[in-house]
């Protein structure tokens, strides 16, 4: 410990660094042991690139199903019934790959027809199903 020499008996002024430079020391010490053993090499086989060319992706144009506020159903743009619907669903549902359902619906269409429409398409067996949003005409 230090003690001070001066006879007022006051607090010291200077601070004792031995115990500051101790420690850094023994950090100092543990870091150079330490740091090699932290660079070990771990091989990793990554895949290699083959020369051939991709397959190409025969994937199946998606379905475009718009449901209009009133009710009414356009498969791929053309009028269909609800009971032509889950036909259509059926049929599309068996195919490999499987189309994806987009959904296209007006923005006031009742909720209830949208979740009509996409239980009779889990129903009939569909998996992808998408929702197709128009971009707002921004203009005077």
């Amino acid at each position: 410990m230090a003690f001070s020499s001066n006879s007022g008996g006051g607090p010291m002024a200077e601070i004792n660094v031995t115990p500051l430079v101790d420690v850094m020391l023994v950090l100092l010490i543990i870091f150079m042991i330490t740091a090699p053993l932290m660079t070990h090499k771990i091989r990793i086989d990554l895949p290699q690139p083959s020369k051939d060319p991709p397959p190409e992706l025969n994937l199946p144009d998606p379905i475009d199903l718009a449901v209009k506020e009133n009710g009414e159903l356009y498969w791929n743009d053309e009028a269909i019934t609800e009971a032509m619907l889950a036909a259509q669903l059926r049929v599309a549902a068996q195919k490999t790959p499987q189309p994806e359902l987009q959904i296209r619906a007006d923005k006031t269409t009742q909720y209830q027809l949208i979740a009509t429409v996409m239980s009779n398409a889990k129903s009939a067996g569909m998996v992808k199903i998408g929702f197709i949003t128009a971009q707002a005409q921004s203009g005077p």
